[in-house]
């Protein structure tokens, strides 16, 4: 493992910052520490720099015990939100700050920073200065300071959330390519679900100081393991259990082995504004019936806000061919079905996937 992060717990005062929080980071990978704000991201980032002491708990960096570790020694590349450029320094001398305080050989020092000026594609600013860049090109700047001395690991907190949207949508891919160039470990912060979904292999949740889930992006957004996680991982809908249509077929909305859930006041069904089909009339499958309340075109897909038993708000994404088909407008009575939905167990506090017409295992 590149990182390894071991019971580690913050306080400031009488703020509990983070919680016995432990996790892995395999080398090579590109990790979102994700959560909103005040949820220890930061925090957690600074501890495995050795810019914060932890009040309890290790860090281990490449197998070693980093814990009392200087930041110097522990060999961590980090980039803040804000650049944190030498406002007196060229882009060159930068990127060579480092190189310089280990007093490496000039040649050296040149043939690493004319390399990194190329790999992050301001081969030709190396004599500007930090105020006649860009903001994402300062970005860059740093990322390329960062990356000089060959760190273990890279830590990046919150890198692009000074820039603009459009500046950010660039650089995210490109911060992309250029993991998949130098595949160096890296840990970044962000409280950005979409900028987390389009660059990390991993993503670890957090919220109040505590780890919520760990694993691939695609899977805690299919499957998550709370309420949080599935609501925090996107938009979704709580369909209301007390309200649902069961068709002339249909006894239960759920598999067998989850039909005693469905009798339980405390189950709550969670569903993806994607994963739902709306139709004017019922099909014979279980359903909601429900008013369209406004529809929002936004380019390919239209927002569909649907309201059940008049005051359960709702939201749908459907294609916008499928609409125009259809005709839908405010006022008009319609059938939605889930395709696959999260139904969660809050006495157990289990979340099982189901997808309606067919068993899925249940997951603990």
């Amino acid at each position: 493992m590149a990182i390894e992060v071991r019971n580690l717990s913050k306080r400031y005062g009488t703020f509990q910052a983070i919680k016995d929080v432990s996790f892995e980071v395999i080398a090579g990978q590109l990790v979102a520490l994700l959560g909103p704000s005040g949820s220890g991201k930061s925090t957690i980032l600074r501890i495995i720099a050795g810019l914060e002491v932890a009040d309890t708990g290790g860090v281990l960096l490449t197998g070693e015990d980093a814990t009392r570790l200087s930041v110097q020694e522990r060999g961590v590349g980090f980039v803040f939100q804000h650049y944190a450029l030498f406002r007196h320094m060229t882009v060159r001398n930068n990127i060579a700050f480092g190189l310089k305080v280990r007093k490496l050989p000039k040649s050296d020092i040149r043939a690493r920073v004319d390399e990194l000026l190329e790999l992050v594609q301001l081969t030709g600013y190396a004599g500007r200065y930090p105020s006649q860049l860009s903001g994402g090109q300062r970005q860059r700047v740093a990322l390329a300071r960062a990356l000089a001395p060959r760190p273990k690991v890279l830590l990046l907190d919150e890198p692009f959330g000074a820039l603009d949207a459009k500046v950010r949508d660039e650089l995210r891919v490109w911060l992309r390519k250029l993991h998949d160039e130098v595949h160096v470990t890296s840990l970044f912060v962000t409280h950005d679900q979409r900028e987390a979904f389009e660059v990390a292999d991993q993503f670890i949740v957090l919220n109040e100081g505590k780890v919520q889930q760990v694993g691939p992006p695609q899977s805690l957004y299919l499957r998550p393991s709370s309420p949080f996680v599935a609501q925090f991982l996107g938009q979704v809908n709580i369909l209301p259990l007390e309200t649902i249509q069961l068709g002339p077929r249909s006894e239960s909305p759920f598999p067998s082995s989850l039909s005693e859930l469905a009798l339980q006041s405390d189950v709550q069904i969670y569903v993806r504004p994607h994963d739902m089909e709306v139709q004017r009339e019922r099909n014979g499958r279980p359903c909601w019936r429900a008013r369209v309340e406004r529809l929002t075109p936004l380019g390919g897909v239209v927002r569909m806000d649907l309201s059940i038993n008049g005051d359960h708000r709702i939201q749908l994404e459907l294609i916008s061919d499928q609409t125009l088909d259809l005709e839908f407008a405010p006022g008009d009575t319609v059938f939605v079905t889930p395709r696959h939905m999260n139904v969660f167990d809050a006495q157990s506090h289990t979340f099982h996937p189901v997808v309606l017409g067919r068993e899925t295992e249940a997951r603990a």
